[in-house]
């Protein structure tokens, strides 16, 4: 059952320039992340997709380096590029990652895979509703799936988040979520902002020299004896970016409906 992973990165972040590349104990971020992804099991491999834009050349210079694969499609269009990024591939199931999480878990990745299959859904995350901290976003669907809603979806919502198509069908795609234990969705840790990655590089200091592979409770257990650092990004919103995606699709539907 080939399962592969999409990796969405771009260097034109709006909110914090280049973000993707920044160092941390001397290597790029994205660098990081994907030595984590490379630790899920459940993955038959990882594509790391980006834009056509000029910019993100230094993007698919860095996975040359770490022989990743690579694939460049639309900047505005992310569903046109997952679909278009998968499709060589010919999967069965696509996982969706974004390059800004650089603590994402591999196990966390494994085992929503698992449920998934077990479950024989459509589209399966940890976000619906959340229950982990912000950045170990998790969504997998399958491929099937994935090429109807780059073929059927319509608004901006839809093309820029990818799984919104799914989410908001759920009498036409069988829908899982994996929860966690407890919540821990007052925990930030995506880049997003300066705040967001002083808190990952504070981390990653803390933990990486002495234990590359450390793991969410790793992170957990430092934050327990550190609490100041949860205060570093606490004010940031989450999914900020949806209410931009929002407003455009009010704009167009304005444009259909009154052409």
């Amino acid at each position: 059952m080939r399962v592969i992973a999409i990796l969405q990165a771009r260097m034109s972040s709006t909110r914090l320039s280049k973000k993707v590349l920044k160092p941390i104990l001397g290597k790029p971020m994205l660098t990081l992340q994907i030595e984590r992804l490379n630790r899920a099991r459940e993955l038959d491999n990882l594509v790391v997709a980006t834009s056509e834009g000029a910019d993100d050349d230094a993007i698919e210079d860095l996975c040359r380096t770490l022989d990743v694969d690579c694939f460049r499609g639309s900047i505005d269009d992310l569903l046109d590029r997952y679909y278009r990024a998968a499709k060589p591939w010919n999967p069965e199931h696509v996982v969706r990652l974004t390059g800004d999480c650089p603590l994402t878990d591999p196990r966390l990745i494994d085992a929503v895979i698992a449920l998934h299959q077990k479950g024989e859904f459509d589209y399966t995350s940890n976000v619906s509703p959340p229950s982990w901290p912000d950045g170990l976003d998790v969504e997998v669907m399958r491929f099937a799936c994935l090429e109807k809603a780059a073929k059927k979806a319509r608004l901006p919502s839809e093309r820029e988040h990818i799984t919104f198509y799914f989410t908001k069908r759920p009498d036409e795609f069988r829908l899982g979520n994996l929860e966690g234990e407890r919540n821990l969705t007052h925990l930030r840790w995506t880049v997003d902002q300066a705040e967001d990655f002083e808190l990952i590089n504070e981390i990653y200091e803390e933990l990486y020299p002495d234990n590359p592979e450390f793991t969410t409770e790793d992170i957990l257990s430092l934050l327990d004896a550190r609490p100041e650092l949860s205060t570093l990004n606490a004010g940031v919103m989450r999914n900020k970016g949806h209410l931009k995606s929002f407003e455009a699709d009010k704009e167009f539907l304005g444009k259909t409906e009154n052409p």
